[in-house]
Formats: structure tokens, C-alpha cells, sequence
């Protein structure tokens, strides 16, 4: 493409050199220049890109899209306010707006945004709608599957992502959007037919600093939804369970259909009547004036919202209430989302990402009303992320678990022995202990562990690797639950 044909997609404070320049591809990383690419300097939380605009030009970048003067004969320089939304915008123009030929359907929210993803895409391809994912545990497109490598991806990531599944005959997307993303303007330009609000409890505040802060983050998904212009009346679906949920409403203009759900009576999606057991969970759905079953194949209350979200943002998206719900009896197990690990014992053990507070007690709650005789928990907390949250974990697992093993989580570039003793300052009770290495800490909750009793692996859930200082070592919570269990003895019922 002709760089002319860049101009028009956002506003471009000043242009110096001649614009006859050939632009084949676009890149923010200054490794991935070759000729004929476009270079963008984004200002990142660690690294500024304009210190690498030398090294790109190096490269063969026959453009470069900064925030002041780049003057080289080499390159047309394009001066922008903000080179976030410059590149979103250039990339949504390289690769044709792929969003403009999809069904689009945005989840965000502190926890259930996966679940709820993988739920919409399910009810989806049964009614025929090839569905697209792109989210935390993996992006799906077609028959392909590809390691996540961020909840949200940069806008050119994303753009390529949605190019790549429009091409692979997807007429749909559900999409995790995370408040960084938002906050990054990761998905500007993206017109959304649904989006829906989950929830917000604490979490991402050494990113956002106050929950005010991250709440408005949020915000931004549904506050957009009113300028949109190419897609019929755009639908936000908002848990009014949650408080954050009804603070929401009073923001998303009139112009977007708004549709509630919860367990509440003024929800316009509401369920009630919940019963859980081992096998999965049923509810009564009552919705448009008419009333459902729906049976679930995933435990916890928490699945009930989940579940109803995604059954609020399919049928906005023009799929059958009826046929939707009878859909959800044959959902899929979500990956790391209270998944059980497959063993022959009078025990069973439980692998669930809950990485916040109210995430854990959520799964704790949901676990003990299974009645165990003894629910155990083995949980962290992740390095250089929000230190507010580390003793509120252990509150959490104080009241709700019978006894805990404090261990690592993706210690990162911390200290681990440092954060787990963050986290024990939440603790009450002496009904906890203390193991750095998580290997060992599973191994030992299995070994404690005796007939009809729980043990829950919290924190990392579908993640296969684990993150240290300067490297990462592969690290699955399923697979080393798996070999704690074969190597623990089996008991015989009496």
C-alpha cells in the first residue's frame, strides 16, 4: 500500500518527507522491521520507541509514526499526538477493518470473562455461527489454536488476529477485553455488537492505581458504544448483581440497548432456583416474559452469571433463546476454570486461574457446598502485580478453606519467600503453611488429602509455564496434580 492511503485514518499533526513511500507492513517492535515497514513508536510503561527509531531505520522501515520530529532522508516521518491510537488505526487500514465483516461480542470484567467467551462461541456454533476467541487461555480461529499470548492483544496483533479469522470463514468473535486494553486503546476502532460487564472486585491496581480508576477503564468498552456508526443498535449486558454493574447504567447512552441479568428481580435475564453438584449445575432462566431450565455442565454459582451472560449476548446477537439454552447442557470444560484433574480416588482436586479475592472465595464458596470433609487450598500470588491484594487471598482462604498451603504463583522478578510472607499477613488462624516451591506444595496437599475431601490449586489454572526473574520454566498446576496423585497411595473404601 501507497502511505497516502494511510492518511486519512487518523489525524496527522504533520507529515515530513514525500508520501510516495510503499508501506507492506507495520511494526512497534523495533526487531520486527524489515523493508517497507512502517515503524511506530509506542510509549510503553518500561521502554519509550522512540529510542529504537535509529534502529528501525537501520532495518529498512520506510516510515516511522512518532509523537515529535524524526528528520532522515531515509524515511517519511509522520507526527501524531498519540502514537496508541495512530497505531490502532493504521492497523485496522493494513489489513482491510476485518471487524467490519464479524459479529463481534466483547466480555470484560475482573473474573469470568474466559468462561463466559467460551460460552458465547459454544451457543454460537451450534446455531451455525462460526465463532472466533480471542482471550486468556488461548485464540481460536477456525480449526486453528494458538497460545494467548495476552489477554488483549495490541491493536496490531488484534487486527491481524481478526483478519486471520475472518479469512478462515468465522462470521463471529468473542473477545476478553482486559482494562489495560482499554485503558491502551487496544481495541479503538473496533465496533462492538455486544458487550458485556461481568464484574469488578480489587485487582490491576499497581497498573491503575484506585479502583475508580480501573472501574472507568472498564467504562470506556460501553461509553464508546453510542459512536459507533457502520452496526445496527449495539446491546451492553451488565450484571446488576455487582455494584459496579448498576454504577455502569447511569453511563451507557440511550442510544445502546441495554439488557440486565442476575439473580435479582429486576434483571431482565434472571435466574433463581440454582442447585449445584459435582456434574454441573441447574437453574431456572427466566427471560422475554417465559421461563427456562437450563442445565449447565460446570459447577458454582459464579457459572450461573457466566452462563446467563452469555446466554443475554447470543440472543442479541440474533441466536434462539430456547435453542441456546438447550445448547449449554453439552458446554465445554473451560481449561484452568475449576477443571478437575482425572483420578481414581475417594479425593478430587481441583485446578481453577482464580488470582483475586473474590475470585478465590467464589470457587472456595462453590467447593464447600459440595460438602467436603476437608477442603484444602494451595494458592499465591503473582510478582510486580498488585501487593493490595496479598493478604485479602488469605483472608479469603482463612474463612472459606479448612487448611491452606501458602506457595509461589509467577514470582516474577519478586522475592517468593517475601510475597508469600505479604500473603500470611492476611492470616488469622494457624490452619495454613508455608511451601516456596510449587511442586512440592501440590504434592503435599495431595498427600494430605483423604476421602471426600477437596483440594483446590489456585492461581494459575490453564497456564503451563512459570515466570521467574529472568527466565520461565514449564509449569502445568493439571499435569504436576496428576503426578502428585499417581504418586499418592490409593485408599479402598471399608
Amino acid at each position: 500500500m501507497q502511505l497516502k492511503s494511510f492518511l486519512d485514518a487518523t489525524p496527522v499533526r504533520q507529515v515530513i518527507g514525500p508520501l510516495d513511500r510503499q508501506v507492506e507492513n507495520i511494526a512497534y517492535d523495533s526487531r520486527r522491521v524489515q523493508r517497507h515497514t512502517m515503524f511506530v513508536a509506542l510509549r510503553g510503561e518500561k521502554t519509550d520507541g522512540h529510542q529504537f527509531i535509529g534502529q528501525a531505520i537501520d532495518k529498512g522501515a520506510s516510515v516511522i509514526v512518532a509523537e515529535r520530529e524524526q528528520k532522515d532522508p531515509r524515511v517519511t516521518c509522520l507526527v501524531v499526538e498519540n502514537t496508541r491510537t495512530a497505531l490502532a488505526d493504521f492497523s485496522a487500514t493494513l489489513y482491510g477493518h476485518p471487524a467490519r465483516k464479524l459479529k463481534l461480542a466483547a466480555v470484560t470484567g475482573t473474573n469470568g470473562k474466559t468462561t463466559t467467551t467460551f460460552l458465547i462461541k459454544h451457543i454460537c456454533e451450534n446455531a451455525g455461527l462460526r465463532c472466533g476467541i480471542v482471550g486468556t487461555v488461548r485464540y481460536e480461529i477456525g480449526e486453528r489454536v494458538l497460545p494467548a499470548i495476552r489477554t488483549t492483544p495490541e491493536s496490531l496483533d488484534l487486527q491481524e488476529l481478526l483478519a486471520q479469522i475472518a479469512s478462515a470463514g468465522c462470521k463471529a468473535a468473542a473477545m476478553e477485553v482486559s482494562s489495560h486494553a482499554l485503558a491502551q486503546d487496544r481495541t479503538r476502532g473496533l465496533e462492538w455488537d455486544v458487550a458485556v460487564f461481568t464484574n469488578l472486585t480489587q485487582d490491576h491496581l499497581d497498573f491503575h492505581g484506585t479502583m475508580d480508576n480501573y472501574f472507568e477503564a472498564k467504562a470506556k468498552l460501553f461509553t464508546a458504544l453510542a459512536t459507533q456508526k457502520r452496526k445496527r443498535k449495539p446491546f451492553a449486558i451488565v450484571n446488576i448483581d455487582d455494584r459496579y454493574g448498576r454504577q455502569l447504567l447511569d453511563k451507557i447512552d440511550k442510544r445502546v440497548a441495554v439488557v440486565t441479568y442476575g439473580m435479582g428481580t429486576g434483571a431482565d435475564f434472571r435466574a433463581s432456583n440454582y442447585r449445584g453438584e459435582f456434574s454441573g449445575t441447574c437453574y431456572q432462566l427466566d427471560a422475554h416474559g417465559k421461563s427456562y431450565l437450563v442445565r449447565l455442565p460446570l459447577i458454582g454459582r459464579f457459572n450461573v452469571g457466566n452462563s446467563v451472560a452469555a446466554l443475554a449476548a447470543a440472543n442479541a446477537l440474533g441466536i434462539n433463546l430456547r435453542n441456546a439454552v438447550l445448547s449449554l447442557a453439552k458446554a465445554p470444560q473451560v481449561p484452568g476454570r475449576l477443571e478437575l484433574v482425572p483420578a481414581r480416588r475417594q479425593f478430587q482436586v481441583f485446578v481453577d486461574y482464580a488470582h483475586t479475592p473474590d475470585a478465590l472465595g467464589n470457587v472456595l464458596k462453590t467447593l464447600r457446598e459440595l460438602e467436603p470433609q476437608r477442603l484444602i487450598a494451595v494458592f499465591g500470588c503473582g510478582g510486580d502485580r498488585d501487593r493490595q491484594k496479598r493478604p485479602l487471598m488469605a483472608e479469603m482462604a482463612d474463612r472459606l478453606a479448612d487448611y491452606s498451603i501458602i506457595t509461589s504463583d509467577n514470582p516474577r522478578k519478586e522475592d517468593p519467600n517475601a510475597i508469600i510472607s505479604e500473603i500470611e499477613k492476611g492470616f488469622r488462624s494457624n490452619r495454613y503453611e508455608k511451601i516456596v516451591d510449587r511442586t512440592q506444595a501440590i504434592d503435599r496437599a495431595v498427600a494430605l488429602a483423604r476421602p471426600r475431601n477437596i483440594v483446590l490449586i489456585a492461581g494459575k489454572g490453564h497456564e503451563t509455564y512459570q515466570e521467574f526473574g529472568d527466565y520461565t520454566i514449564p509449569f502445568d498446576d493439571i499435569q504436576v496434580a496428576r503426578r502428585a496423585i499417581e504418586d499418592h497411595p490409593v485408599e479402598f473404601s471399608s
